[in-house]
């Protein structure tokens, strides 16, 4: 159903969010780069980390999802 470039920044994404539990695994990080470029693989991580930066915001502060408006 996925693509294996989707699928890499599934696990990409997965492992940067419970670096806690799997701290990055070397065999994610080389599934990911084999299919995206420098460029591409600082992009998605940065993504990655501002999305999450995001959510960790929201849940320290409680905001429901919708109750923000922008």
């Amino acid at each position: 159903m996925y693509s294996a470039r989707e699928r890499a920044a599934l696990a990409w994404t997965e492992s940067l969010t419970r670096l806690s539990e799997a701290h990055a695994p070397e065999d994610i990080f080389a599934e990911v780069r084999a299919v995206f470029n420098d460029k591409e693989l600082v992009d998605l991580t940065m993504a990655i980390s501002l999305i999450n930066a995001w959510n960790r915001l929201g849940a320290g502060f409680s905001v429901e999802p919708g109750a923000v408006e922008v």
